[in-house]
């Protein structure tokens, strides 16, 4: 019998996950079939009730759900409790378990740059979701020095008190981060601008930024964005969201099968469909 694994967000028909689970999938001859699934926020419990009645194996969870679906799981990883946010659901014998491979399929993405993390200073842009995932998954990896740089510098304060990592750290106004950007040997970019609809959108501007820093953008489409291409200028070397986004998802495919894909066609493959 087929197993079923989808993603669950509102909106979801922009995401990429369901072609490239089904890629592996069919890879790898495994008999699944992964669906796209809108769920509205007012209809998530009832979601998560159906999708556990109807044995799904697994699911991915995506905005805005991502902290929401917490009370209705049976259990979470340490990691995902840590986070406070779940993108990853596994199903053991009828019970739903919750992980978080953003942060630590970002720093997988981000050691095909830099190797060495440890004794590097870096910036984060933003302070939502994704923000708080890569900022605990470096946190936890003994990085120890990160600084995060916000619309809202309340919201910035707020995760930085909440980690249990020991890390120094710094809450910066947007143009603070933009005055002091060439300190840092990593900046990673976690908001939504540089995405449709905001296309030439950019957090603050790249002036600062220091020849061969990492700047990082979590956005994969358009593969570069403005952000990326003004560091770029600057001499920074750049990575745009993809490898996050393969590595998540190997990471989730490895706890649904047991099996660790292969990335490297995994990022042929949707680059082939992102037009790269």
């Amino acid at each position: 019998m087929e197993n079923l694994f989808a993603v669950i967000g509102d909106p979801i028909a922009h995401s990429m996950s369901p072609i490239m689970h089904n890629d592996l999938f069919s890879f790898y001859k495994i008999d699944a079939h992964y669906h796209p699934l809108r769920v509205q926020q007012e209809y998530l419990e009832d979601a998560i009730k159906g999708l556990k009645a109807i044995g799904i194996s697994g699911f991915n969870v995506t905005a805005p759900h991502k902290t929401a679906i917490i009370p209705f799981l049976d259990q979470l990883d340490p990691l995902a409790k840590t986070i406070g946010a779940v993108n990853t659901v596994v199903n053991e014998n009828g019970r739903l378990i919750g992980y978080n491979t953003d942060g630590s399929g970002f720093v997988r993405g981000l050691r095909e740059k830099i190797v060495e993390l440890l004794g590097k200073k870096v910036l984060i842009i933003g302070a939502g979701g994704a923000a708080r995932a890569i900022y605990f998954s470096l946190a936890s990896e003994g990085v120890s020095d990160i600084d995060i740089a916000n619309r809202t510098i309340e919201r910035a304060e707020s995760l930085i008190s909440t980690c249990p990592f020991s890390v120094r750290s710094r809450s910066l106004t947007m143009s603070e981060g933009e005055e002091c950007a060439n300190d840092y040997n990593i900046i990673i970019q976690t908001t939504s601008i540089g995405m449709s609809p905001q296309l030439e959108g950019i957090p603050f501007s790249a002036k600062n930024i220091k020849s061969g820093t990492i700047v990082s953008d979590i956005i994969y489409n358009p593969l570069e964005t403005k952000f990326l291409r003004e560091a770029k200028k600057k001499g920074a070397i750049v990575q745009n969201g993809l490898q996050m986004f393969v590595y998540q998802g190997a990471l989730a495919f490895e706890k649904w099968t047991g099996m660790f894909p292969d990335t490297e066609m995994m990022k042929r493959n949707m680059m082939n469909q992102l037009g790269g």
